[in-house]
Parts: structure tokens; sequence; C-alpha cells
């Protein structure tokens, strides 16, 4: 076999792998997953009751507002405030969008709640407007407000989801459209690199700073790239596009990118990155975006970048930060967004370190009663200045992905936790507050549209996956679904298109099967080279020896194991294997 066809071959089970498909959602339930049926059925209503206990009290305290404030009852219009650490250039006269609102769509949705439902689609239909003097941040609002419409109009045009397809005319997608107009103003600069900032009404102001994160120019092409789809306007795909490749033309020769840089002159700002705040959906776009539209250059992408963290930011467990022009370390701290990495690493089979680093999130969680947003490593102690919890769902995430995963009933457990801590330490008689000390449990006067849109939602999935049941969705960043279709693809694979992917009519299908469903090491399933064999199932990090019997001469001949994501080494004798004691 050649290396293009070896290659062909991984990469199309990569991208059966990477469908969500009801083949992963849909596994048999042994014995003790049935005798578990009560607990979950217990659970899924204890997070119903949480997520109405918030959504009730925004529609009862703040609606039409942005977002609630829980312990005094009242609003906070905060779009504006969102990535504005500083709460520059606020807004004078902006009354709110309704924000947690458009968050809330999918997940009524996810709940069965289609006569609200509909209420939601309605009222926006009729009152929402982006016509306003307010300065947002791009990246924010694209996942939130923008991904919140996009996946809400997809849901819309379901008939099963109860709204009269005579009453519904595609206004949330108009009113998608109207910020995606809005947003390409951003995009007008030397490099194709966007404006963090932006006013709704006016576009780029006048002296804005040009500094922006790799999340915030690197994170748009789902939503964007939606948004072209559904509408036939190819320009908010194409300026999202011309963003990403500039940004990936940035990297340095390790195939890592910084953290800030500057969307006028294209120069780092911030050498040191991680998998943490600022980049984290860099790398989570590359991955869902492959598998949304089908491209092989966001693969290319994503896989390189992959390696890249797999080799410099990796130690045992945890994720530290590197420079990103020599690999060294710079910051040995967990911050609470990486613990969307384990659900990634999922999405690629790289199961066991999936599992590996979830646990030491979770031992963390238990410690504190929540996850602390910065814990220093190195020194075993909380960042002095930020010990908040703000109800994040990225924990929540990875333990539903790592339980569709497995099935390991260990997964509902910790679930089962994050529910208790929630209920224990964040609900108030007016919604859920977010903790401004997690050593004293103080609370802060905020409920974050993401509790609704994301953390409720992947907990009620945890122990209710009727939603996902012969569907193929992915989740954006902000928690919105998206599906899978076959016509949003450039192209198709030949062979392992699942049988049961309702998109795909008129083709042959090969065997369903995938790192996930086999629960096996990839490695060990792996075809000889050269041989007759259908083919085998690998992990995103793997990469072969250069020789099928593992002999070597050099370093250079190894490859990356696939279950460690280890570089292997030469030993005396002539065999590649993991020989080396560093990580």
């Amino acid at each position: 076999m050649s290396p293009r066809d070896s290659r062909f071959r991984f990469r199309t089970w990569v991208l059966l792998f990477l469908l969500i498909s009801p083949t992963i959602f849909s596994l048999a339930k042994s014995g003790a997953e049935l005798g578990g049926a009560a607990k979950k059925l217990y659970m899924r209503e204890k997070v119903r009751k949480m997520f109405y206990h918030a959504y009730n009290n925004y529609m009862t305290h703040a609606f039409p507002h942005d977002e609630l404030r829980p312990l005094t009852k009242t609003f906070t219009d905060s779009l504006s405030e969102l990535g504005n650490l500083n709460l520059e250039h606020l807004p004078q006269n902006y009354n709110g969008s309704a924000l947690t609102r458009i968050e809330s769509l999918s997940s009524l949705v996810v709940l069965g709640n289609y006569t609200e439902f509909k209420n939601a689609v309605l009222w926006l239909s009729e009152n929402l407007t982006f016509d306003v003097d307010a300065r947002i941040n791009l990246f924010e609002c694209n996942i939130r407000v923008l991904g919140g419409l996009i996946s809400g109009h997809i849901l819309a045009t379901d008939p099963g989801n109860g709204l009269d397809q005579g009453v519904y005319k595609n206004q949330l997608l108009k009113l998608a459209e109207d910020l995606g107009i809005r947003f390409l103003r951003a995009f007008d600069t030397p490099t194709g690199l966007p404006y963090a900032w932006i006013n709704l009404k006016y576009g780029v102001m006048d002296n804005e700073t040009t500094e922006t994160s790799t999340s915030g120019c690197g994170s748009l092409i789902l939503e964007m790239g939606a948004l072209s789809r559904l509408t036939g306007d190819p320009r908010y795909e194409a300026v999202a596009l011309r963003a990403l490749r500039k940004l990936w033309s940035m990297r340095s020769p390790l195939n890592l990118l910084g953290t800030t840089l500057d969307v006028v002159t294209g120069e780092w700002i911030e050498y040191s990155s991680g998998i943490g705040a600022g980049v984290d959906s860099f790398y989570e776009y590359l991955i869902k975006a492959h598998i949304l539209f089908g491209k092989d250059e966001f693969w290319d992408m994503f896989h390189s970048a992959y390696l890249a963290v797999q080799k410099y930011f990796r130690h045992g467990p945890w994720y530290h930060e590197a420079d990103m022009r020599t690999g060294k370390a710079t910051y040995w701290q967990l911050t609470s967004l990486q613990a969307f990495w384990p659900g990634l690493q999922v999405l690629v089979g790289d199961i066991a370190a999936a599992n590996s680093s979830h646990r030491e999130f979770f031992h963390v969680w238990e410690r504190f009663g929540v996850l602390p947003e910065r814990y220093l490593l190195d020194r075993e102690m909380l960042h002095p200045t930020e010990k908040y919890y703000p109800l994040r769902p990225e924990l929540a995430e990875s333990t539903l992905y790592l339980y569709q995963a497995t099935k390991d009933p260990w997964y509902i457990e910790v679930g089962e936790s994050i529910v208790k801590s929630l209920n224990v330490y964040t609900k108030v008689e007016g919604g859920f507050a977010s903790i401004k000390d997690v050593t004293t449990m103080q609370l802060e006067d905020h409920q974050h549209s993401f509790f609704l849109a994301e953390t409720c939602k992947y907990l009620y999935l945890l122990f209710d996956d009727s939603f996902l049941v012969n569907k193929n969705y992915i989740f954006t960043t902000e928690g919105h679904p998206i599906p899978v279709r076959s016509d949003w693809h450039d192209r198709l694979p030949e062979i392992y298109v699942p049988t049961n992917w309702t998109f795909v009519t008129g083709e042959k299908h090969g065997k369903c099967a995938s790192a996930m469903s086999l629960k096996v090491c990839p490695a060990d399933i792996l075809s000889p080279r050269g041989g007759n064999a259908v083919g085998g199932v690998e992990s995103a990090c793997h990469v072969p020896d250069s020789h099928v019997d593992h002999r070597c001469m050099t370093n250079e001949e190894c490859g990356i194991d696939s279950t460690s994501c280890r570089q292997r080494s030469c030993s005396m004798a002539g065999y590649c294997g993991l020989w080396l004691l560093t990580i």
C-alpha cells in the first residue's frame, strides 16, 4: 500500500469516528447499565429542575435583558461586558438582547419543551434587533448569539419540534444574517485577521485596539461557515477561512501558536501558549470544522497542532504552557477551560489519554467542591486572584463525551457529584450564582448564559441522550448543536459511511466501527501494512514506525505511540519502543 493510500485509509477511519453517529450514542446497555437506569432517570429530573430554576428566574427577573443577577433578582445587560475585563467603552443606551433566552433555545429542545421553544422563537422573531450602539466582543457574540440563532433556526425548521412551519418563516436565520453582515466589517484588516471588538451599529470604532486572541480569530469557522451554507452567501465562510489560514501561517516551526497577536501587523504579542484560555477553542474548531464541512485542510491543521500539543504541553495527565518558539515550559498551571480537552480527545479516539486527564480534573473538583479558575501546579496552590468558579461547563462536557465513549457508570457518578455541588454551593432562591472564591464559597451575583446553554445541557444529556438518537450533531464551543449534513461536505469518503446516516443516500456503505465503539487500544487492531485486511482504527496522535517489524537505526525511524501519544525511540538493540523515561 502506498503512503497516500495508507493516509487515506487512516483519514476515512478518523472521519467515521468523528461523526457523532447513532452507532456511538446507541451502544447496547449491559446488565449493570440497566441497573443504573433508575438513577439516571432520577438525576435527569434533578437537572431538569436545575435548568428551569435558572430559566424561570431569568424570565421573571431579567428578561429581556441579557443575564440574571440571582442574588438581587435583577439583571445585567452584559453582552458588551463579555471579554471586557476592564469594562471599557460600555454603551449608554443599550437595554439588552435577550442573550440568555437566545442561549436557551437548543436546551429547551433537548429537554423536550417545544411550547416554550416556540414562544421564544416567536418573541425573538418579532423583537430582536442588532441595530444598537453597543461595542461587543466578536468571538463572544459569535459563539453565543450567532451560534444560538443558527442552531435555533435549524431546530425550528424540524417539524418534530412543534413549531408550525406556516408561522416560522426563517426569522432566526434572517436575524443571524443581519448579525453576520455586521461582523464582516471586523475583517477589514491588512492581514484578514478580524478585530476583537466592533460596534454593532457603526462597525470598528476609531482607535480600536488591534490586539486579539488566537481563539478570537481562529474560532469563527463553524458559525460563519454554517451561515454561508444556510444562506448561500459565501462571504461569511470566506472571511473566517481566510483568517484561520492566516493564523495557521503564523505558527512556529514547532507547529505551536501563541495566545495574543496584532490583527494589523500580524505579529505575536504573547508567545506562551497552552490549551486553555485564549487558544482552547482554536483546536476544538479545527477538528469540528473537519467533521462539519469535510475539508481535508482542517484535518491537516488539527493533526499537526494536536501532535505539537502532545509533544510540548503534556506532562503526564496535565498540560502546562510553553513558548511557541522553543517548546520550553513557561507556566505550570491548571485552568478550568482546559477541562474541555478530554472531550476533544474522545472525538479523535484517544480515550486513554482523555480518561487520565479527566480524572485529574475531577480530583481537583472534589478537593475544592467545584473547579477553580486557575490552579498553580508547580506550587500546589490556587492562583491568588483567580479563585472563582463561574458555573463553567467544561468538566460536565468531557464527562458526557467519555461516558458516551465507554459507558463506564463511573462517569454517571461524576455527573451526580457535579449536580450535587452545583445545588449545594451555587443554588439560591433567585437562580444559580457564580462562586467568587472557592476557598470560602462566597457567591457572586451573576448567572452566566452558558449555564443554560452548556452546563445544564451536557448534564442532562449525560443522563438522557434521547436527543442524540439517530442524529448526527456537533456542538459548538457554546454547546449549540449543528447537524452534520452530507450536502455541506465538499467531499465524502467513498467507504466507511455509517449505514444509518440518513442524509446519505444511494451510496454503498461500509462497515461501521470506531475506536470509541470498539473500546480497544487502536494500535492493537491495526492491519499489517500491505495486507489485505479492510483496515484498522488509529488514534489521532498515532504515527507508525517506519518499518513494519519495528526495527530501527535512528530515533527518526520511530513513530508516536497511540495510547500515550509519546514519541517512541530506538533502543540499543535496534527496536522502536517507549524506552525514554521522559514524558
